[in-house]
């Protein structure tokens, strides 16, 4: 017990130093290698007032997201697409680090990244959310929130709203062309999107001493760490997007690792996807 309680007050007082010296061990004070993701669990319609929901945990970090659809005007540029829109939520409720009020720079920063992976990637058929071109289309509000957070808050979202996607069924509807209004059919359901392929993200932190490359940094890692990489690959092993945070250009061989780790983190999570359907 003594041993324990002089751990804790060293790792309060050093904490880089810390970890380093188990970083040197090629190990994690939670135990885990560096290229290890932490245990990941899956759960479907976790919400049954949403149009879909899932809940993600994804080590300490638990994120729950549910979908609502409603009917719209579409864009005049794109007549015939819905919208998808996202957001993350990170309140006091999941950490003590977040403060009540509007929202904080890393909620904004994440929605916005997963805002441009869906409408850039074309992953997910916006033209299936169209009820009649120029007149009516279904619009996604994809609501996230965290209520445990204990870092990697994008790769956790990211597989709560894919998973949420999958699930989605949406009540077959058409235009009045008497009243101009939609008529939904609550008896005959629809699955807008049959997803053979989705996004899966995973993301990497650099230790600043050693420069050792961490997987799935949990919240003290990220605090330690100054370089932050996320990388969003298709599971047909296709590159969608690369977000990087930190000011420092990074080495082929670190970005070489970075997508070698990335293919094998989404064999697994395609098969626990599939397994969850």
């Amino acid at each position: 017990m003594e041993a324990l309680k002089n751990s804790d007050i060293f790792s309060r007082i050093q904490p880089h130093e810390y970890m380093r010296r188990f970083i040197d061990q090629q190990v994690r004070p939670d135990g885990r290698l560096l290229d290890r993701f932490r245990d990941t669990t899956i759960t479907s319609n976790v919400i049954s007032t949403a149009n879909a929901s899932a809940m993600v945990r994804l080590g300490g970090t638990t994120v729950v997201c549910g979908i609502k659809a409603e009917v719209c005007e579409p864009n005049l540029q794109n007549p015939d697409q819905g919208f998808l829109v996202p957001n993350v939520e990170l309140s006091p409720m999941c950490s003590a680090k977040y403060r009540p009020g509007p929202p904080c720079e890393q909620a904004q920063t994440v929605s916005e990244i997963i805002h441009q992976l869906f409408q850039k990637s074309h992953i997910i058929p916006l033209t299936n959310l169209c009820i009649e071109s120029g007149k009516a289309v279904w619009v996604l509000y994809a609501d996230i929130i965290c209520l445990n957070y204990d870092g990697n808050i994008l790769d956790a979202s990211v597989l709560a709203l894919v998973t949420a996607l999958r699930q989605l069924t949406l009540p077959k509807s058409n235009v009045s062309a008497e009243t101009m209004t939609v008529e939904a059919d609550a008896d005959d359901q629809i699955k807008p999107f049959e997803l053979t392929r989705f996004p899966v993200a995973t993301t990497y932190c650099i230790f600043p001493s050693s420069h050792a490359l961490l997987s799935d940094p949990n919240d003290t890692e990220e605090g330690l760490a100054k370089e932050r990489i996320s990388v969003i690959m298709d599971t047909e092993g296709d590159l969608l997007h690369v977000y990087k945070n930190g000011a420092t250009s990074l080495d082929i061989d670190v970005m070489r690792t970075c997508f070698e780790r990335t293919r094998k983190r989404m064999e697994e999570i395609k098969g626990d996807l599939l397994q969850n359907q």
